[in-house]
């Protein structure tokens, strides 16, 4: 289901930066956002309505917040890039550059979490990697460059970052006994909103603001309010899964990046993007290298 409404949400995020401004939409992403969770932690801090429900938001010192203030750091890092990357390129490029989070995940575990890849995972990775450069080539069919492409740059860096977020995670709610901080998963999920949602505010009253008359205007579109309520259904599913004790981050974020297929389809159809035979197979390859990641994980 994440995976789903996460496919939806790119697709809508491509929508409402068509010709605008990405600061102010960015602003507007994180602030609906946070005013979706903000019923929750005001009935979860000021009655017991939502007690024992999976809407609670558990309460908390700066012992815990300080970790969802870097988890705002990381993601809203990863949101900047992404979002001026996929202003700029096609939504067949970028999805299936993001489809390669969960190799960078796998890496991740192996270095951090002392993690070890078998065949099976390292066939998936290799997957993954070809259809990165043959992705490349896809693109030059367009015009785009990848070696020298500052576009593809922030794509490729809003990836990282992503996974990144995603070990984060891992380590936020795996218990203490796992070597995690144990976060209550709607702490981080309501919280790390609204502090995002504060840092967009600094950066579109100094960045933006003093220079929008000479950038792109900024112009209002329903499909901004879209992002925002796809974004949080997606992150809800994906914070719960990860909270049950089963959990692992591998499994969870190459399922979620099963995502692309829905973008892939909306820039297919409704985008009417270009060069889709050669991008599909690229697509094709990810979606192989997932499966055998999958097939190793077992």
């Amino acid at each position: 289901m994440s995976a789903a409404l996460l496919g939806c949400y790119d697709s809508f995020k491509k929508e409402a930066l068509k010709d605008n401004a990405v600061i102010p939409v960015l602003f507007l992403n994180t602030l609906f956002s946070s005013l979706v969770f903000l019923p929750f932690i005001v009935l979860s801090g000021t009655t017991s309505v939502l007690d024992g429900s999976i809407f609670h938001v558990a309460s908390g010192g700066w012992e815990v917040h300080k970790y969802v203030v870097l988890k705002a750091v990381i993601v809203l890092s990863s949101w900047v890039l992404g979002y001026f990357g996929m202003k700029h390129l096609p939504l067949t490029i970028v999805g299936p550059i993001n489809a390669t989070r969960p190799v960078m995940v796998l890496v991740g575990a192996l270095l951090v979490f002392g993690e070890r890849l078998n065949g099976w995972q390292w066939i998936g990775v290799l997957l993954a990697v070809a259809s990165f450069f043959l992705l490349s080539r896809s693109g030059k069919k367009e015009g785009i460059d990848f070696k020298h492409d500052h576009w593809i740059y922030m794509i490729v860096g809003a990836a990282v970052l992503g996974a990144v977020s995603g070990l984060y995670d891992k380590y936020l709610m795996a218990p203490v006994s796992e070597g995690g901080v144990g976060l209550d998963r709607m702490l981080v999920q309501s919280w790390y909103n609204i502090y995002q949602c504060g840092m967009m505010l600094a950066m579109l009253w100094l960045l933006w603001w003093p220079k929008h008359k000479e950038t792109t205007p900024f112009h209002w579109a329903w499909s901004i309010v879209g992002v925002s309520l796809f974004l949080s259904a997606a992150d809800f599913m994906y914070f719960y899964s990860l909270s049950l004790p089963t959990a692992m981050i591998s499994i969870v974020s190459m399922i979620r990046r099963g995502s692309v297929v829905v973008s892939f389809l909306f820039g297919a159809l409704i985008f009417r993007e270009k060069n889709l035979k050669a991008k599909a197979f690229d697509l094709a390859l990810v979606l192989l290298g997932m499966v055998f990641l999958y097939i190793g994980s077992k």
